[in-house]
């Protein structure tokens, strides 16, 4: 009596014969070539750099941003009692844009308010390009990427059309799998893209707040030059 087998679980049923479902993510990079892995180690090291970028740069405007809502106030008494030099070490004490700006003006008490408020303005100018500092570099990632990510695929298509062309026996498993491989880079690419190009505009978006309350802080400090003594 013949005896047929049973399959005792869904597991015992090979359902990706070709193996194609099991490959990791370093198998597709490393399947693709000496120009895949290049390609793929320049969108490693931009997106990277990417993350270190907005790490830091998220954490020093998020600082420069945060200051004391008693410190106008202080320095208001301060400088209504005459103590200018306490006015000046509580802005040294203070950690901000906002606090070297008033210390700026504090140091040109006496001068036309005109001149007070261009040396306010030009230390402002000064505290914006240091919050600024290596945006550029990111948002030039979130444009590279994409890119480099395409020549990945081209490449790697250029390889697999090559390898289709000089073989003798082509299937489709064989085609599928070198287009595949092509394309990871490119999605690899708009994938490290998209994330750097929201990471720019997120800190774009809180430097404007820093900005504001620069602007408010200066604007109040100028007009406490023009209150009348009592």
């Amino acid at each position: 009596m013949a005896i047929i087998p049973l399959i005792s679980s869904p597991t015992d049923v090979t359902v990706n014969p070709t193996g194609v479902g099991t490959k990791s993510i370093f198998d597709l990079v490393f399947s693709g070539g000496p120009s895949s892995v290049i390609i793929m180690s320049i969108l490693a090291i931009l997106s990277f750099f990417a993350i270190i970028i907005f790490v830091e740069r998220w954490l020093t405007i998020k600082k420069a941003g945060k200051i004391d809502e008693y410190f106008m106030n202080n320095i208001r008494t301060n400088v209504q009692s005459g103590n200018l030099q306490a006015a000046k070490l509580l802005c040294q004490q203070v950690d901000s844009p906002v606090a070297r700006m008033v210390e700026k003006g504090l140091n040109r008490i006496g001068k036309p308010l005109r001149d007070i408020d261009a040396a306010i303005e030009n230390v402002g100018n000064v505290e914006l390009l240091k919050l600024e500092k290596n945006l550029p570099f990111l948002a030039s990632i979130s444009g590279i990427s994409p890119m480099v990510g395409l020549l990945g695929t081209v490449s790697g298509m250029i390889l697999a059309f090559y390898n289709m062309a000089t073989a003798q026996n082509v299937t489709p498993d064989v085609l599928a799998g070198g287009i595949y491989q092509a394309l990871f880079a490119t999605a690899f690419g708009l994938f490290n893209g998209i994330i750097s190009l929201l990471g720019y505009n997120l800190l774009v978006a809180n430097i404007d707040k820093v900005v504001y309350k620069m602007q408010l802080y200066s604007i109040e400090f100028m007009d406490l030059l023009q209150e009348p003594a009592k």
